[in-house]
């Protein structure tokens, strides 16, 4: 491996690993994400062989953490933001409070100082970014009124530490450490005192709001537009990425507020556009690879002989993270009255801990206030907590049945779901119209009908043209939006991903005389196909593709009739030119 290209290196032996491993841990239905710690492993310093560069991996994965909360935004709108208020805020800062509470605990039984504990309870407190938005996004829930409560509660604890990082160096002689150090002169002086640190810093991120709600929606809304009107992808592509990473970049320079609520709040505001759809498609990729570069440089970090010398102090660390977090955001959210399924979520979705955490450690290190052997604590507790996370979504599963059997049958848990954006966060929906939120979906008394799986720019004008033909239809939806206006306008929907059994099921493919695939997802299109053709082998599948390599994978997999649409397009050109339907010399149907 050459010495001279120590990018080149890190990159190629971080995403080759990654492959590898993540492929291995999908073949045993293992989460990928435990391969790509165990690539970084392999690649670290802690162990024989090739030893890539670590800080050109977190520089590389922090543009992952960018690019990740851009598309965050993208589906995120500051309404959505304000509506889980009442909960993300409180419930933070309570939560925060809990785990360091109980991190400092930890730190007295260990014997360090106070400022130890602080600096070790709080970088316990706040959950990975990268982690739980992949956990929300693998179970399609970003756009539900969970996935806005989990998302809402992230951007609290990021401001949170923020406040930290800037509140710690001016504390750390009270607390035990050194005062100031040459690595974070840039951050605000101690003279200022602490209430002068904290009310500069409040300033500096109000300012930054203000600047993106009055300049930048207009700004950035009016530079894609004219970048879309060059009609070059490319340049488009570039604008997106440029924004994204300019805006994160500028934040974190001139606002002291950190890259991923920087980019969070570019993507929020380019959301605004009707051109956010292709702007977060054109960001996926490099948002997938980056995010990859994540785990791996977190397994960089890792040594696994940690785990002998340290024993009970990482599993201590680690209950505090999975079970000591979990249990306080689990109380908090019912206290709020919603319903055991969204607490259970939360739950689930904090129980780790990540990118902050490592920042915090490092500065607590370097302020002379957390020995190193708190920094291989925090290191040991995220790279456990992250590879449990997945076990934690099972466990939400499993424990929810027995949960709901012993909240009793007089009042229905999901009857006390706060329903969605129209009214007023912490309002209760009525009881005559419980809102379901999770659960297996009621089924459908339809038989004969067309179930529409995507309700989309596609699927919206196949529903619409269904119902103007009076065919009976039902749509398949995860977005809550989408299923509110839906209902609304008295279509029959059912709420989660169809290539879940049980959602599926809902929809009655038995009886179903067609299924319409409208997803751009044709790997996702074809588990639904296999599992359309297992319930009812006569069953019309008609699904979408963007090139003929998907189209003969669907095809493969059983479905009738797959509509590309560069071909079609073609064919509207051609009619147009010759005046009639051309002859397709490669036909759509199978």
């Amino acid at each position: 491996m050459p010495h001279d290209t120590p990018l080149i290196a890190t990159i190629v032996a971080g995403l080759g690993l990654a492959f590898v491993f993540g492929a291995i841990a999908n073949r045993f239905r293992i989460p990928p994400l435990v391969g790509y710690l165990i690539a970084g492993v392999l690649v670290g310093p802690n162990t024989p062989g090739f030893v890539a560069d670590a800080g050109l991996a977190n520089e590389l994965a922090e543009i992952g953490v960018i690019l990740l909360m851009f598309g965050v935004g993208l589906h995120f709108s500051l309404k959505d933001l304000l509506s889980v208020r009442a909960i993300a805020v409180p419930g933070a800062i309570v939560q925060i409070g809990f785990a360091t509470a109980l991190g400092a605990i930890l730190a007295w039984m260990l014997g360090w100082s106070m400022g130890a504990g602080l600096v070790f309870g709080l970088a316990l407190s706040v959950a990975s970014t990268v982690v739980l938005l992949r956990a929300l996004q693998e179970r399609r829930l970003i756009e539900t009124e969970r996935g806005r409560i989990a998302v809402g509660w992230l951007i609290v604890e990021d401001l949170a530490m923020v406040l930290a990082l800037v509140l710690l160096p001016a504390l750390a002689g009270v607390l035990g450490g050194q005062q100031q150090v040459e690595a974070h002169s840039s951050l605000l002086p101690a003279s200022y005192g602490i209430w002068g640190v904290v009310g500069v810093t409040l300033a500096k991120v109000a300012a930054f709001v203000v600047v993106m709600l009055v300049v930048g929606r207009r700004v950035i809304p009016w530079i894609l537009h004219y970048v879309a009107h060059t009609g070059s992808r490319e340049l488009f592509r570039l604008a997106v990425l440029a924004i994204a990473l300019g805006v994160a970049f500028g934040a974190a320079k001139l606002f002291g507020v950190s890259l991923a609520l920087g980019a969070f709040f570019a993507g929020m505001i380019m959301s605004e556009s009707e051109l956010s759809h292709r702007a977060a498609e054109e960001s996926l990729p490099l948002r997938d690879a980056f995010s990859v570069l994540f785990f791996v440089s977190v397994g960089m970090l890792f040594d696994p002989f940690s785990l002998i010398s340290n024993g009970w102090p990482v599993l201590a660390t680690l209950a505090i993270i999975v079970i000591g977090k979990s249990l306080a955001a689990f109380v908090i959210v019912v206290a709020f009255r919603y319903p055991i399924p969204t607490a259970l979520m939360i739950s689930a979705s904090l129980a780790q801990i990540g990118e902050f955490s490592f920042i915090l450690a490092e500065l607590g290190v370097g302020l002379k206030l957390l020995p190193e052997q708190g920094r291989d604590l925090i290191l040991a507790g995220a790279i456990l907590s992250i590879v449990l996370n997945p076990l934690m979504f099972l466990a939400v599963d499993w424990m929810k049945p027995w949960l709901e059997r012993r909240a009793g049958k007089t009042a229905p848990l999901d009857e006390a779901k706060p329903i969605g954006p129209a009214t007023e966060p912490g309002q209760l929906a009525s009881v005559a119209a419980p809102v379901k939120e999770d659960g297996p979906p009621p089924r459908t008394a339809l038989t004969g009908h067309s179930i529409l799986v995507g309700y989309g720019r596609v699927g919206s004008l196949v529903g619409a043209s269904l119902k103007e033909a009076a065919l009976p239809f039902l749509v398949i939806e995860d977005a809550d939006k989408t299923l509110a206006k839906l209902r609304d306008d008295g279509t029959e929907t059912v709420s989660g991903n169809a290539a879940n059994s049980e959602v599926f099921a809902a929809a009655n493919p038995e009886g179903a005389k067609r299924l319409i695939l409208a997803i751009p997802n044709a790997f996702e299109a074809g588990q639904i196909v296999l599992r359309a053709r297992a319930a009812n082998p006569k069953i019309n599948v008609i699904a979408r593709a963007h090139s003929d390599a998907e189209v003969e994978h669907l095809k493969g997999l059983g479905a009738d009739t797959v509509i590309m649409g560069e071909r079609e397009i073609a064919r509207g050109i051609v009619e147009v030119v010759l005046g009639h339907k051309p002859e397709a010399a490669e036909p759509s149907a199978a």
